[in-house]
């Protein structure tokens, strides 16, 4: 269960809390139930985050050595920050996505993303099969939050590499090579991001204002990087392969009877980007029915707590707007709730609005595909073709 959550969240055999083993030994306790996840998530103070971006596979000491060469930190910052510097490095965050600002680029991306949705039809017109990932969704996230908060000048793929073998690195089950390969690729991006640190604008001269040391400058970008872009290009992914098999709702997007919101909010209550989430026990307490030591680690199963059927009427089932639909924890809960949420959320609408109806009368060629990974889904492709003598409805 540990590696592909996402693959058994409709399973009901599992209870409110169960330990788990995982690959190298250790155990876990897996928290299951919607109230039980709210309520770790809501007390920071009883389960911390301190664990949150702990490596899954212990890194061997040469990866470490790579990591030491590139002279990579990733000190406390965001998500597993507990300290007293948390609130104001998260408020010069959500400052940085404040909603006001996220209004500000829908125009553009709209235009962005009518313009892709435009080519990938006419070139669904010829017969030829498209990458709606590659072709659409990679990137979009990545290219906003440059917008918002003037990230290095790195070409976009470089970024997105980087972004991925961090999620990789930190949260896959993996052997010593690939550890090895992947810290070279994270330490060599980490250099980039130290130097912008030091002199950037947006983003990184806010907090350096603040005061904030130059590690901490460097592990709010790294956070952003990979929770700021990476996560939103994967839902978009997901989002766009949940619809293909949902004729009834995108339908219901052509005649208006479907609201667009409320598909976004039911793909992130079915098939969010962020499966699972960990927090350590500072003190011994209870969850439900089951003792939890102090020190025991704690996966929160987001992904099964979406599907809850105390929270949502019928929990397996795409069914925009219905009871409960939005009380998923796609973003978390509590003090460390993603800042992100609404620009996320921004982004899936324009593109739920733009390119769903490239999936009418399609075929899926290749459904996307995830590695095994503690957290993140990491979709790599998704290739439809149109049939053939059809145009979108």
């Amino acid at each position: 269960m540990l590696f592909r959550s996402w693959a058994q969240v409709s399973d009901p055999a599992w209870p409110d809390v169960a330990r788990v083993p995982d690959h190298v030994g250790g155990s876990h306790l897996v928290v299951t139930r919607h109230a039980l996840v709210r309520q770790v998530l809501a007390d920071p103070v009883t389960y911390r985050p301190d664990n949150a971006l702990d490596a899954v596979t212990p890194m061997p000491v040469t990866a470490l050595r790579v990591l030491a060469g590139h002279r990579f930190r990733l000190p406390p910052t965001l998500a597993n920050n507990s300290g007293a510097s948390h609130p104001q490095i998260r408020a010069i965050v959500a400052e940085a996505l404040h909603p006001t600002r996220v209004t500000a680029q829908r125009p553009w991306l709209t235009a962005l993303v009518r313009d892709r949705a435009a080519r990938l039809d006419a070139t669904l017109d010829t017969g030829a099969p498209v990458d709606l990932y590659a072709d659409l969704a990679a990137d979009l996230p990545l290219l906003v939050l440059a917008r918002l908060v003037e990230l290095p000048d790195a070409p976009v793929g470089a970024v997105k590499e980087f972004a991925r073998a961090a999620l990789e690195l930190f949260w896959a089950p993996l052997d010593g090579d690939r550890q090895v390969a992947l810290a070279a690729e994270v330490g060599r991006f980490h250099r980039v991001l130290r130097d912008f640190a030091a002199v950037g604008g947006g983003l990184a001269a806010e907090l350096r204002a603040a005061g904030h040391p130059p590690d901490v400058v460097v592990g709010a970008l790294f956070f952003l990087l990979v929770a700021g872009q990476e996560t939103t290009s994967q839902f978009l992914t997901l989002l766009l392969h949940r619809l293909a098999g949902e004729p009834a709702v995108r339908a219901g997007l052509r005649t208006g009877e479907v609201a667009v919101a409320d598909v976004v909010e039911e793909g992130l209550r079915l098939e969010p980007p962020i499966v699972t989430w960990r927090r350590v026990a500072a003190t011994a307490s209870t969850l439900g029915d089951t003792e939890v030591p102090a020190g025991s680690s704690l996966l929160l199963w987001l992904g099964r707590a979406g599907r809850d059927p105390a929270v949502v009427e019928s929990p397996h089932e795409f069914r925009p707007g219905q009871r409960g639909s939005r009380r998923h924890l796609a973003f978390g809960a509590g003090a460390h709730r993603c800042v992100g949420d609404v620009l996320a959320r921004m982004e899936a609408a324009v593109v739920v609005t733009e390119a769903a109806p490239l999936l009418d009368d399609v075929s899926v060629l290749r459904a996307p595909w995830c590695p095994d990974n503690l957290t993140f889904r990491m979709p790599d492709a998704f290739v439809v073709r149109r049939h053939p003598g059809t145009t979108p409805g």
